[in-house]
């Protein structure tokens, strides 16, 4: 075990590194561009047990003779979410569910600045064995974890990780926004029939390796037909159902806003990872009744593109998390 913390990889300048977090986190747009010439990469705290007093998984890399959480540079065509879970089943051979986004860590890597986005993940099956990578794995509790770890960001990351999971969710809903539909104003007769276009079906289809992530348990429409559709690729992926409501749309939070809300409500308090594939009007109107604490900006600042996600994260129906993912497309 090293006997002291070490720079990450190549760094030379440890003072650089930062980490960011918050109980509301938002992925630009494009994290590539956030700074010159990025690296992007996702990984995890893998955790078991009871979230007051975890285990979490780390791994050893000869290459680098360290220890240190599972993560790795996004391929071709993955969104960050899908870069997370499929380099913790490369790394571990672990199938997990990811939870809360912790935040994000930056440092200086041969002239590039990597960027590391981090998740909770909730361990559910898989046996590791030794790979390419990693010679070793071992389940720690954290403060075990904090002394055998190589580099003083990820502990850091385990830090605010372990803050996270007291708040372990009672229910983490998975608020879509529909994908890009045909032009309203070229679009004749009712506008409940009004499809996705080529960019919205493309959308879709890359909304199932990011939601699947999280291991959803129910998945819920609006009336309108983008809506479904934004919904059936991940449904038939899955191989569940699609509940639909009219109550989660803009037509009903137009008219009935009640009704909306008493809607949403029924889906939190039935628990679980349920995906709403909803509408621009009535996903920033309900997370304004939420009125979280620490949603900091105002509400016309925040976010809602087509395709986009909202995590929303529960506990016993009070609003204590939100991940904002701008988009399921490739961000490299």
């Amino acid at each position: 075990m090293p006997s002291a913390k070490k720079m990450h990889e190549t760094d030379k300048d440890k003072k650089s590194e930062k980490f960011i977090s918050g109980r509301h986190q938002e992925i630009p747009v494009d994290p590539a561009k956030e700074f010159p010439r990025t690296t992007l990469a996702a990984g995890a705290v893998v955790w078991r047990g009871d979230p007051a007093n975890p285990e979490i998984a780390l791994i050893h890399r000869p290459h680098y003779d360290d220890w240190s959480l599972p993560k790795g540079k996004v391929d071709p065509g993955e969104s960050l979410p899908t870069t997370a879970a499929r380099e913790i089943e490369e790394e571990t051979g672990f199938h997990v569910r990811l939870g809360k986004l912790i935040g994000k860590v930056t440092y200086p890597v041969q002239g590039r600045t990597k960027v590391v986005y981090y998740w909770a993940a909730f361990y559910l099956s898989g046996t590791y064995t030794p790979n390419d990578e990693t010679d070793e794995l071992r389940w720690v509790p954290i403060d075990q974890a904090q002394q055998l770890l190589s580099y003083d960001v990820d502990n850091d990351v385990v830090s605010k990780a372990q803050k996270r999971l007291q708040l372990a969710p009672t229910t983490r809903v998975l608020y879509v926004r529909h994908a890009h539909a045909h032009d309203r104003k070229k679009w004749e007769g009712d506008d409940n029939l009004r499809p996705l276009d080529k960019k919205g079906r493309r959308q879709a289809e890359m909304l199932v390796p990011m939601l699947a992530a999280y291991h959803p348990t129910a998945i819920y429409s609006a009336r309108p037909h983008r809506c479904q559709q934004t919904a059936a690729p991940l449904a038939d992926e899955l191989g569940k159902d699609i509940a639909i409501n009219k109550d989660f749309g803009d037509e009903a939070w137009e008219k009935n806003p009640a009704a909306a809300k008493k809607a949403f409500r029924r889906v939190v308090e039935d628990g679980g990872v349920p995906v709403i594939i909803s509408q621009g009007q009535t996903i920033p109107g309900i997370i304004e009744d939420l009125a979280p604490r620490f949603l900091k900006k105002p509400q016309e600042e925040l976010k809602f593109k087509k395709a986009s996600v909202w995590v929303l994260s529960f506990n016993n129906g009070e609003l204590t998390g939100a991940d904002y993912l701008p988009s399921p497309l490739p961000v490299r």
